[in-house]
């Protein structure tokens, strides 16, 4: 037979565990959340970036310290500074004003969005097949330079991509891996006209 006072202590243990419960429940959405916005702020600002130089006004390649911007994310706004620039060490102790560059550009200057927002909608030069969405991890389209040479996006520095798009042109991943082929074993090929109907 239960007394007042255990069943007292018996709605206190229940309440104090119900608010121990709800307590937990809170902090571990909230760090669920606050990981999310962690990793979501983290993918947004890694990367390399392609901006124009305030001080020589060419282009350069930065990268921005991304663990610094997704932390200061999730205090208030993402405080942004480079971890990496083409000009540096030379001149590691600049003002990083292209931050400014990269706040204000929809993409924030990222390589990738501006090769994606290039290659959209562009015709191949060989096989004129239009260009869609670039399958970035195994299927990377190409250019061709003016002299004709195929050119992958690796062998390009970042910061002359955009001169590079500007006088190249674009090639599809299939006509990539004919023509590049093509140029390492000519002998085996045997060009044939196409039928025209």
């Amino acid at each position: 037979m239960l007394t007042a006072f255990d069943a007292l202590f018996q709605k206190y243990l229940t309440t104090l565990l119900t608010v121990y419960v709800v307590v937990g429940l809170v902090v571990f959405i909230a760090l669920v959340l606050a990981v999310i916005a962690f990793v979501q702020a983290y993918l947004k600002y890694r990367g390399k970036r392609v901006i124009t130089c305030p001080e020589t006004h060419h282009h350069e390649a930065v990268e921005l310290d991304a663990p610094l911007a997704a932390m200061s994310v999730l205090l208030s706004r993402p405080k942004l500074r480079l971890s990496s620039c083409t000009r540096w060490p030379e001149r590691q102790d600049c003002a990083q004003d292209c931050i400014r560059e990269i706040e204000l550009s929809p993409f924030g200057c990222q390589l990738r969005a501006l090769l994606d927002n290039w290659y959209q909608g562009k015709k191949c030069i060989y096989c004129r097949h239009t260009l869609g969405e670039i399958q970035w991890l195994d299927h990377k389209p190409a250019l061709q330079s003016p002299e004709g040479e195929i050119k992958e996006w690796e062998t390009i520095r970042p910061e002359d991509i955009p001169d590079a798009l500007a006088t190249h042109q674009p090639v599809c991943w299939d006509c990539k891996v004919v023509e590049k082929f093509r140029a390492e074993h000519g002998d085996l090929v045997t060009d044939r006209p196409w039928p025209h109907s």
